[in-house]
């Protein structure tokens, strides 16, 4: 069985003048990653590794996971893949992933995100919302075998308000 943790990074800020992969979280971005964050704990997942995009948004919004999970960051690390906006490299990437993982979080953007749940998922979401995550297991013993598997879990900020 291997689990894939989609997270959307949380709500990114405008007011500055600086390159997409710079923009900062606003406030409410990190309010709703650690509620998100909060609620994905009470799960208790064993998350075997997390990834995550460079950009600034996204990595804040994994680094606030990560330590409120308490995760290891030597299992962490930052991978451009997720650096996607169709899904289509991001889905390269994680049908590529360690076979010895069986549970991973992923931090990315979207329109990536939430045309993977819903091209890998059993339900369909329109729109996978800022500091969104959505598990999806899959009945393979093998990354490259994900296909189409069962959307397990929604946590979005707005049922948690």
């Amino acid at each position: 069985m291997k689990t894939i943790l989609f997270v959307r990074h949380g709500k990114s800020s405008w007011d500055y003048d600086v390159n997409d992969k710079d923009r900062p979280l606003k406030e409410r971005g990190v309010a709703d990653a650690h509620k998100v964050c909060g609620e994905l704990k009470k799960l208790g997942h064993k998350i075997d590794f997390i990834y995550s995009s460079p950009a600034n948004r996204a990595l804040h919004t994994a680094v606030i996971f990560a330590r409120n999970l308490e995760h290891d960051f030597n299992l962490f690390k930052i991978t451009n893949a997720l650096y996607d906006f169709s899904g289509e490299q991001a889905l390269h990437f994680l049908k590529n992933l360690d076979g010895a993982f069986e549970t991973v979080l992923v931090f990315g953007h979207n329109y990536a995100f939430t045309s993977l749940v819903n091209t890998l998922g059993d339900t369909y979401i329109e729109n996978v919302p800022t500091a969104g995550l959505t598990s999806i297991q899959f009945a393979v013993n093998q990354w490259k075998e994900i296909d189409k598997g069962q959307t397990v879990t929604t946590i979005f900020p707005r049922d948690l308000r």
